[in-house]
């Protein structure tokens, strides 16, 4: 891998000669691999006992762990299809990992796509509080919205804005806000040559002149007392230090608050920062180095508002509640499907349009105005007389929240075929011991094991495959 000149001298200066040595080596090794338990479906004890992938844990994250990719592939699984875990870099594990979410926060993760960290803030977040995953990028928003519904999160709003147009409605409105900013990549140099490329045209300036624009944003939407958790996957003290900086002096309130400290990180250095009188404080922000520790390049810092409680509220969403509709005149088709849900849905919070139904994060707010893509989970549409469930609402169901479930098992030939999107034929002879029961006839929720994968219509001994086709196994 051949270096740019200049990037190698700057790294020579952060370094010294021997430790960029080490780091320009360890450039021509493998990257390591991890897989992150989604505790919303499974705990991690759980997770590590039905696991088929020999892991190791990772330091930094209690829920993430290494796997050989040489001998296991996660993603073709059909407990990463259930949602069960998340695939990721090591070191991008640490931002989500690191800031401090409660059940119940106000949380914003204002540059989300594709959802790595949106996904372990619901974690967190436990089902309650409101998480707001933003992207200015609408290309990019196909995974996030994927990732979010895929782990069964019920209180996230998927939004497409700019940080102008968010701070113009969230005035000191969140608990916690999550910048992953857009960076130069040099931390990424190991995954993509084309990374390399990328910063010889691009540099480190414009995209320090774009955190700066988000920073400007992000320090009028936390409330006094809240939480800021900026990370980059980029070395660059411009990009970094600075930005901490930068940050501080627009919310003079707040204080660095020093991160966990595990073997290999390297402590953030005020020496390296441009601003005149960097703060001693930037000690307790981290950079993460590939030749020393098992990840590639990071640097995170966290920072606490110093402020008493307080921030605003957005006015509540006003929507057609089904449940209202629902004391008047039931609508057959909608109740003809929704009976084998024996829990699991609370109808007032059931948001009914023309023809699709919405299950509504609890408080959420008003955003008329806004580009959102998903407000919490689309349930399902109405069609000539019937309900189509969606792929979302069966990642939301547990088995027992459904009357007609089948659990196939993991490694057998049915799994397959229902993840490719093929028909099941449920023949005892032929498929003996890959199913526990032949379902009864109509809506079906088909599990792996004891984890909810999508839905089929059990007709005439043959189950019609509703597995979503841009989800299926290739």
């Amino acid at each position: 891998m051949k270096l740019p000149e200049n990037f190698k001298n700057k790294m020579i200066n952060l370094l010294g000669e021997e430790g960029f040595a080490e780091y320009e080596k360890s450039l021509q090794n493998p990257m390591y691999n991890c897989l992150r338990v989604n505790t919303l479906k499974i705990s991690v004890e759980k997770f590590l006992e039905i696991s088929p992938f020999e892991l190791s844990p990772v330091p930094w994250t209690k829920n993430a762990f290494y796997y050989d990719a040489s001998r296991f592939t996660p993603s073709k699984h059909p407990f990463y299809f259930a949602g069960l875990y998340y695939i990721q870099e090591p070191s991008a594990c640490l931002p989500a990992a690191t800031i401090p979410v409660e059940p119940g926060d106000k949380v914003l993760d204002i540059c989300a796509a594709p959802g790595g960290k949106s996904t372990e803030l619901a974690c967190k977040l436990q089902g309650k509080g409101l998480l707001i995953s933003n992207d200015i990028s609408a290309s990019r928003l196909k995974a996030l919205q994927k990732n979010v519904e895929v782990f069964g999160a019920r209180n996230v709003v998927v939004t497409c804005e700019s940080p102008e147009r968010l701070s113009s409605y969230f005035n000191e409105y969140f608990d916690k806000i999550l910048v992953d900013a857009p960076c130069s990549g040099e931390g990424m140099f190991r995954k993509s040559s084309s990374m390399i490329t990328a910063w010889e045209q691009n540099g480190n300036e414009m995209f320090a002149g774009i955190q700066k624009t988000i920073l400007d944003e992000v320090a009028k939407m936390l409330k006094p007392g809240g939480t800021i958790l900026y990370s980059t996957c980029t070395f660059d003290p411009t990009e970094d230090e600075d930005q901490v900086m930068y940050l501080r002096k627009l919310r003079p309130d707040l204080k660095i608050v020093p991160i966990e400290k595990h073997p290999g990180f390297v402590e953030g250095n005020p020496e390296w920062s441009n601003v005149e009188n960097a703060d001693e404080s930037l000690a307790g922000t981290f950079h993460l180095f590939p030749h020393l520790i098992k990840g590639e390049g990071h640097y995170v810092a966290l920072l606490e508002s110093e402020e008493e409680y307080g921030g605003f509220d957005v006015q509540p969403y006003k929507f057609k509640s089904y449940a209202d509709i629902r004391a008047k005149k039931p609508n057959e088709d909608i109740e003809d499907f929704f009976k084998h849900i024996t829990s699991g849905i609370d109808f007032n919070l059931v948001e009914i349009g023309k023809d699709k139904l919405f299950l509504v994060p609890e408080n959420s707010p008003e955003l008329r105005g806004l580009r959102i893509m998903r407000r919490g989970v689309y349930l399902g549409e109405l069609k000539k007389k019937r309900f189509e469930p969606s792929q979302s609402l069966a990642m939301i169901l547990k088995p027992e929240n459904f009357d007609n479930v089948v659990r196939l098992s993991s490694d057998g030939k049915l799994i397959g075929k229902y993840l490719r999107g093929e028909t099941l034929d449920f023949d005892m002879d032929e498929n003996a011991g890959e199913f526990d029961r032949v379902p009864d006839a109509g809506w079906t929720l088909i599990c792996v094991e004891d984890y909810p994968l999508g839905f089929g219509k059990f007709i005439n001994g043959v189950l019609k495959n509703k597995y979503l086709p841009g989800w299926r196994m290739m």
